[in-house]
């Protein structure tokens, strides 16, 4: 993530390819979190196919976080939208929801903060 204006709003540093690699690697190991990439719906809804690894189509990522140790059942959301031309069109919203249906029914939380 390169924008300034993202980093702060977000609490992030520039991270090296190497970190940034490390980072993404926990995406898919930790147990106690669990992140998806936000593509742009209108990539989606064009004629050609959907490559999921043309990074032009993402738009953000959206989170939750098991931080409870006493509460296992008690998830913190987070969710990002980085395109600014993105922003304003209720994605957020779609996406939040979206990922309490998948909290709720896979992994068994009961309670967001």
């Amino acid at each position: 993530m390169k924008s300034p204006f993202l980093q702060e709003m977000t609490g992030s540093e520039p991270l090296s390819i190497e970190e940034e690699y490390a980072m993404q690697k926990t995406w898919r190991t930790d147990n106690d979190k669990c992140t998806f990439i936000i593509l742009s719906k209108e990539a989606q809804e064009s004629a050609e196919a959907c490559d999921i690894y043309d990074n032009s189509k993402m738009i953000g990522d959206v989170n939750f976080y098991l931080n409870d140790h006493y509460n296992p059942h008690e998830a913190e959301l987070e969710v990002m939208i980085a395109e600014s031309e993105c922003s304003g069109k209720g994605i957020a919203t779609e996406v939040l929801k979206l990922m309490m249906h998948y909290a709720v029914n896979h992994v068994g939380v009961t309670d967001f903060v």
